[in-house]
């Protein structure tokens, strides 16, 4: 069996060519072309955590991988990362364990890669200006991404602590050539950004709708099964696109609050919820009109590590990357 470290899997996920994995893995999604259940979990009552496990079979693809995923929300105060995670890849033939590797970065660039995924279909052409609210492993992640589905010349990222806002503001100005800067002033960060992505575990809406310029796509991936980070206004004017419907509007920590609580509460039509893959394959429309707010919520689903995993592993065996252990 292959062992792929986190720097390992670093240098061998593309980004580029995740996108279009996770595009592909999106539209057999919507069209039931791969067996996904539910994601099962274990909380942690005493953290306000849970172990989720996330299996999934791209019939297409022939990949059979699951992720064990951690997600503690107050590890932040010990200056560790919210989400830890391992991806174990096995043989679609004979189920026989082929790979084990880090799950964090897969994470971070899956969500971020369906994020980029959703500008692409959803967001202005013409859009210039970018805002991220949340400057942890997310953020970085998608700020690094979107920049190559659209042309920024600005951004912003936003976060309670200002130093690591502009830390992260630094780090992607140099990585991506856009402009970042750091700020503490979300409403600030959010006036007349095209795209908005809001990346953190508020359990308190952080983006409201009276902040958004006509047009923009907003794109939420926090999930807290204590609330939402984004308002009921801002689900009830826009065109929602998620990744799954039935995986979105399942009771917490399965799905996402920011969804769910609107269907339950009568102000959005479970009809009206648009899958992403079914953007991509053309069955659904997307964006209408220039001045249209459109959002995309992910809850994450388990075919993007699959899909990001499958990548991984393939580029391992033709650099020979990797360490062979035996079970």
């Amino acid at each position: 069996m292959l062992f792929l470290t986190r720097s390992d899997v670093e240098r061998l996920l593309d980004p580029g060519r995740l996108i279009d994995a996770v595009a592909g893995a999106m539209k057999d999604l919507s069209e039931g072309r791969v067996s996904m259940p539910p994601r099962a979990s274990a909380a942690v009552a005493s953290q306000d955590a849970f172990l989720g496990v996330m299996p999934a079979y791209l019939e297409g693809g022939g990949v059979l991988a699951s992720k064990l995923v951690s997600v503690f929300p107050r590890n932040g105060q010990a200056g560790l990362p919210s989400h830890h995670a391992v991806v174990v890849v096995f043989d679609a033939a004979t189920g026989v364990p082929e790979a084990v590797m880090d799950g964090e970065h897969i994470t971070a660039m899956r969500t971020a890669a369906c994020s980029a995924l959703s500008a692409r279909l959803l967001a202005r052409e013409d859009a210039s200006r970018l805002a991220i609210l949340g400057s942890g492993v997310q953020g970085h992640s998608h700020g690094v991404l979107l920049p190559m589905v659209r042309s920024f010349s600005s951004g912003t990222v936003a976060g309670r602590d200002l130093a690591k806002a502009e830390r992260l503001a630094k780090e992607l100005s140099e990585e991506t050539g856009v402009s970042f800067t750091g700020t503490t002033a979300f409403e600030g960060a959010v006036e007349g950004a095209d795209v908005v992505c809001v990346a953190t575990l508020a359990a308190e809406p952080v983006l409201r709708r009276g902040w958004l310029a006509p047009g923009a796509h907003v794109i939420s991936v926090g999930v807290n099964p204590a609330g939402r980070e984004i308002d009921e206004d801002t689900v009830r004017d826009a065109l929602v696109v998620v990744e799954s419907r039935e995986s979105t509007l399942a009771p917490a920590p399965v799905g996402a609050n920011d969804v769910a609580w609107p269907v339950r509460d009568g102000v959005l039509d479970p009809a009206d919820v648009v899958e992403i893959g079914e953007l991509v394959a053309g069955t659904r429309t997307g964006r209408t009109s220039p001045d249209q707010l459109t959002l995309y919520k992910s809850a994450g689903v388990a075919v993007q590590d699959a899909a990001a995993a499958a990548l991984v592993l393939d580029e391992a065996r033709r650099q020979g990357a990797g360490t062979e252990l035996a079970l």
